[in-house]
């Protein structure tokens, strides 16, 4: 795609506009054409700031996500964008609405509460670095204060899956398996349900290695990219997932999102299990 032909989508909000961005970022997935630009402005407070924004983006033929609590912002967003014929979604405004409307509650209107710096803030922090630390095999001793342990073969998403659950506050330690490598002797030592493998289809791994090879500017039939290579490594990563025990997941056309909702699914599975156990427990001493 062209820089001329490019879509422009400005991202706009009263406080950082992660959320807005979130939500566009999710629908650009859905696309086979992901390509755009996008403009994040935040932190939005005086109405001739939303005029000048939907002017320039009337220009470039552009449209806009916000997210505004204050109302009169949000209502001079809707009739300006009409009035420059703008199409402008609102992300916030008609789910604050319907909530009012059904359980009579009343926002606060303040800009940014979904990020506001408490202690949830502080261990997305904490384990986002954490995360970073113990990418791709590093630092395999910090991988026993890991929450989630990740083992796969290279370019099963291990160091995406990691960010993305980091950023909601896990601590996550990802391991590439190579045949040649001997597993690190921590990864014997973790609880049970603490490791979860990723797998994928043959076919799918060896299309995406290849055009690793590709945007890396390697020479097409390097070993790391061929069938043999990709089966050998997939059935060693097979045996060291058997031989911890550990449940496997088969990321093959799978998004991160979809990956780490069955993975944190399986995690709240262990909780509740492990709370039964310790309650059954519990009853049999008072018996």
């Amino acid at each position: 795609m062209n820089k001329e032909a490019e879509p422009i989508i400005y991202i706009c909000s009263d406080a950082v506009g992660e959320t807005a961005e979130a939500v566009v970022q999710a629908t650009l997935r859905q696309f086979d054409a992901t390509a755009a630009s996008l403009r994040r402005i935040g932190h939005i407070k005086e109405e001739e700031e939303i005029i000048e924004l939907l002017q320039q983006a009337a220009r470039q033929k552009a449209f806009v996500v916000y997210t505004l609590v204050q109302p009169e912002l949000r209502e001079m967003m809707r009739e300006e964008a009409i009035r420059q014929g703008v199409r402008a979604i609102d992300v916030m405004g008609p789910v604050m609405e319907a909530y009012m409307e059904v359980f009579n509650g009343s926002p606060k209107r303040k800009p940014g509460l979904l990020y506001q710096m408490d202690d949830l803030y502080f261990r997305r922090v904490e384990a986002m670095e954490f995360s970073v630390k113990c990418d791709d095999g590093r630092d395999t001793q910090s991988m026993l204060l890991a929450d989630i342990v990740l083992i796969g073969v290279s370019r099963t998403s291990k160091t995406p899956l990691s960010i993305y659950l980091a950023h909601k506050g896990y601590k996550v330690a990802n391991l590439p398996l190579v045949p040649e490598v001997k597993p690190p002797v921590e990864l014997a030592h973790l609880a049970s349900g603490q490791v979860i493998g990723l797998t994928m289809k043959a076919e799918q791994l060896l299309t995406i290695r290849t055009e690793r090879l590709k945007s890396a500017g390697l020479p097409f039939g390097a070993k790391y990219a061929t069938s043999a290579r990709v089966m050998e490594e997939l059935e060693y990563a097979e045996r060291v997932m058997k031989s911890l025990h550990c449940p496997v997941i088969d990321v093959t056309n799978k998004a991160i999102e979809e990956t780490a909702g069955l993975i944190l699914d399986y995690l709240s599975s262990q909780n509740r299990n492990a709370a039964l156990k310790k309650t059954s427990i519990i009853r049999q001493k008072e018996g």
